[in-house]
């Protein structure tokens, strides 16, 4: 035996009631649907490293040879992987900020914050180095050294300069291997 579903019936309305209706409302039109863009989530505040957090291995070299490349991909990577980083198509999720800092200092920082970037599975993030303007000598040896140490990092896979309101050739976008 086959139960057929419970269907409940409305009253009807009467036709009076529907004329009114229609006369206090008046003339009625859809609402156009608007250009919606979906959010991002939002940014956390910027990395700032725990005291007593886990020691992270200190495998980067200091030893710079001629100067660091303005864009970096790695080995067995498409072209357009640059180009889609270019562009935005994958989202910064968190930023670090180096400006003023010794080299020891923010090769420390910057392992770190790859380090915990990696593990929250994050794959675009931003290093703002600075264009060393303020540097003595006018050398942005910070530039240089972020540049080296980001290439030489396993997880890295891509970085190249910032959009010009993100820091432009003062920082760069990175492009982190996923863990999954």
């Amino acid at each position: 035996m086959v139960k057929k579903p419970l269907v409940l019936q409305a009253d009807p309305i009467a036709s009076e009631d529907i004329e009114l209706f229609r006369s206090a409302v008046g003339k009625v039109s859809p609402i156009a649907q608007p250009d919606r863009i979906t959010p991002l989530p939002p940014r956390k505040p910027p990395f700032r490293q725990q005291p007593g957090s886990a020691t992270i291995p200190d495998t980067l070299t200091d030893f710079v040879t001629g100067e660091p490349p303005d864009e970096y991909l790695s080995n067995g990577l498409s072209r357009m992987t640059l180009r889609k980083l270019r562009k935005g198509s994958w989202p910064v999720r968190d930023h670090l900020d180096l400006h003023g800092m010794d080299g020891d200092a923010a090769r420390k920082l910057l392992q770190a914050f790859l380090h915990e970037a990696i593990q929250r599975n994050y794959r675009c993030v931003l290093v703002i180095h600075g264009k060393g303007l303020n540097s003595p000598g006018g050398e942005a040896v910070l530039r240089k050294l972020t540049r080296h140490w980001l290439a030489q990092h396993p997880r890295v896979l891509a970085f190249c300069n910032a959009a010009s309101n993100e820091g432009g050739s003062g920082a760069a976008v990175v492009l982190l291997k996923s863990s999954s």
